[in-house]
């Protein structure tokens, strides 16, 4: 049975079937004519116009990728667009409207990136993490960004972000 937000499915030259897929994409709904296996990464970059999602590795390695499907850090390189029409996506773009998540406010007070290429992966793995725990020790910063490469090694001020993040949080409440 197809899915409910998929729509009329066409031809194309390619020899595939695309189909109409509505995602939920930054709190808003999109639709997009894609093949069912298109990777989602392809999808938000080249459909969807969002360049804050990363390409690095393009098999779920190096998290530059990295966005929200519902609520949760996912690599949307391995994830088909077929596979993503039922959960909210949340890109870099739609992390916040001005910027201030305090992820991203500390990210900037402690001026995190060196060439930047792997931020948007770690700010989003940063935010899902302390959505589920807003008060995590080093360890858990690890585990949670762990598989989240940076090449520049900044992962000393990656942690301290992340810490600072936390009181960020913290003394909002």
């Amino acid at each position: 049975m197809p899915d409910r937000d998929t729509f009329s499915a066409l031809s194309n030259s390619g020899g595939g079937t695309v189909t109409r897929y509505l995602l939920r994409v930054n709190g808003e709904r999109r639709e997009v004519d894609v093949e069912g296996d298109t990777p989602l990464l392809w999808v938000l970059r080249d459909e969807l116009g969002l360049t804050g999602v990363k390409y690095g590795c393009g098999v779920g390695l190096c998290g530059a990728c990295t966005s929200h499907v519902d609520g949760e850090a996912a690599r949307p390189c391995v994830r088909t667009t077929a596979d993503s029409t039922r959960t909210p996506i949340t890109t870099i773009e739609g992390l916040s409207r001005d910027g201030d998540h305090p992820v991203q406010r500390a990210w900037r007070e402690l001026d995190v990136a060196q060439c930047g290429y792997c931020q948007p992966g770690q700010v989003m793995a940063a935010a899902a993490l302390l959505a589920r725990d807003p008060d995590p020790d080093d360890e858990a910063i690890e585990e949670a960004l762990r598989d989240n490469v940076c090449r520049c090694g900044t992962y000393p001020r990656i942690r301290a972000a992340v810490r600072r993040a936390s009181r960020i949080m913290r003394e909002a409440q």
